[in-house]
């Protein structure tokens, strides 16, 4: 009989620790990503810009490219910049945006990505998808995973500690994103894939049961290695299904309808899951993630990020229409108005104000 398998799309190299920027040039050239350091590293005007004096004497056959947000223009035009230019790869050194310009810009010229992360925002550092704003609004791109992953733990904790808490509810978003593909199973027969509803749940669940806290390198370490994990995730499923479910489809209407005040990601999403999980009547699990995000500093009342129940309600009517085709556990009970606002009231009395 033959032995099927099949290959993974991950990093050659995932570097999470104190200190591992400093490396960074030793790095690439032990794993044969660029023994030349002939690199195009992109940067923002903030925390890349702020880390070039530091990183750029170990590099001197770089060049930089600061770029200036993260629309899809950006990432073009980033790519035009560096096309012709005889790079081994391109460095992504920042924030999603510019990660995520980044992954656009090395896809589009057919160069790996090395990403270096100076925050823990959100789960798209180690991803196959670009998220960049367009004319339409935001739009995901579907690019190669990135070849490296550098995490600094000591640039970490200099970033603002709402990036971190953002992670947090990003990751933790995840046990309600498997919860809902396999609710979709059971009731539109939708494939699960295993491996990948395995690592992400359990990349939510190390960080839900960490007992450390946001300024404490071992929480730091798992919650890194989560992120990165739930990206990998990702790309073994070939779509966001294992991290994405009516989380994101609250998060997503959030920044539809309230544009100009919605939150950070992870709080939106913590928020999303911990609601969603109540929905499913899985509500011991909704109080204990309630609890962990509160522990964290995170919202899990509408009330916490400036938004009103009435607001809260549309948003959860909304949600649904922000993913067309996508089956959780909104679409599952179709609530009403009327429904959604006597849920969520019991869903304030079950967590506690």
């Amino acid at each position: 009989m033959p032995v099927l398998t099949r290959l993974i799309p991950s990093p050659v190299v995932v570097d999470i620790r104190p200190g591992a920027l400093d490396d960074l040039a030793c790095v690439l050239a032990d794993e044969r990503i660029s023994q030349s350091g002939r690199l195009a590293i992109a940067v923002s005007g903030g925390s890349g810009a702020r880390l070039r004096d530091r990183v750029a004497p170990s590099l001197p056959g770089a060049d930089w490219f600061e770029v200036g947000g993260g629309t899809i223009d950006d990432a073009v035009r980033l790519a035009g910049a560096i096309q012709g230019g005889r790079y081994d790869a391109v460095v992504g050194l920042g924030g999603g945006k510019i990660i995520d310009c980044a992954k656009f810009a090395s896809a589009r010229v057919g160069l790996p990505l090395v990403a270096v992360a100076t925050n823990l925002a959100h789960d798209g550092l180690c991803s196959p998808v670009a998220t960049l704003d367009n004319d339409a609004g935001r739009g995901s791109y579907g690019v190669p995973n990135p070849i490296a992953v550098v995490i600094d733990l000591n640039v970490i904790r200099e970033a603002p500690v709402r990036f971190v808490r953002s992670g947090i509810g990003d990751v933790v978003s995840n046990i309600s994103a498997v919860a809902d593909w396999e609710l979709s199973h059971r009731v539109t027969g939708e494939k699960v894939d295993g491996l990948a509803a395995a690592m992400a749940r359990q990349a939510g669940e190390a960080v839900l049961r960490h007992p450390g806290g946001v300024g404490d390198d071992g929480f730091l370490q798992v919650l890194a290695e989560a992120l990165v994990l739930t990206g990998i995730s990702m790309s073994v499923s070939g779509d966001s299904r294992p991290s994405s479910g009516a989380c994101h489809e609250i998060n997503h209407a959030f920044d539809l309808l309230y544009p100009q005040r919605a939150a950070a990601h992870g709080e939106q999403c913590g928020l999303g899951a911990a609601f969603a999980m109540y929905l499913r009547g899985a509500h011991e699990e909704s109080a204990a993630m309630a609890e962990v995000l509160r522990r964290h500093g995170l919202p899990v009342l509408p009330e916490e990020i400036g938004f009103s129940v009435d607001e809260f309600v549309r948003v959860v009517e909304y949600a649904p229409e922000t993913r067309p085709g996508r089956f959780t556990i909104l679409e599952h009970l179709a609530l009403t108005t009327e429904q959604i606002k006597d849920v969520y009231a019991d869903y304030v009395k079950a967590i506690g104000s």
